[in-house]
């Protein structure tokens, strides 16, 4: 029993981590900015897309301690960072100065689906382009 405790910790840990990062950081009523606003909205969205591109490999992860899963782990992982991006959303519409927003959504699936797409495509054409 013990020994799966530590498995799951191992396995987990690192994505509960960072959802809980997430979720602070969604709490926060304002967050710093830069004066130019299309700058600071790029910045932004920019770290919506990489914090999920993160959480979702961070979820890839976890699952590959598991031996059978009804689905392929990338899907499942895609669909769980979908799930809590949704969450995230819902989340502010509650902190004041946030709104819950359709956009930050799809930058946030958008985000995980790269994460998980980019190094699969990155290791198949490494030995391409000779490197």
């Amino acid at each position: 029993m013990r020994e799966r405790v530590k498995t799951a910790v191992r396995a987990w840990g690192p994505a509960v981590l960072w959802m809980g990062l997430i979720f602070y950081l969604s709490a926060q009523s304002q967050l710093p900015g830069v004066p130019e606003a299309w700058l600071d909205v790029l910045l932004k969205k920019t770290a919506h897309f990489l914090a999920y591109a993160v959480l979702a490999r961070l979820y890839l992860r976890a699952l590959g301690f598991h031996k059978e899963l009804p689905v392929a782990p990338a899907a499942l992982a895609l669909f769980l960072a979908a799930v809590y991006a949704a969450t995230d959303e819902f989340h502010q519409s509650f902190v004041p100065g946030r709104t819950s927003s359709l956009t930050d959504w799809l930058i946030d699936g958008g985000g995980a689906a790269a994460g998980l797409l980019i190094p699969g495509l990155v290791g198949r054409l490494r030995p391409v382009l000779g490197r």
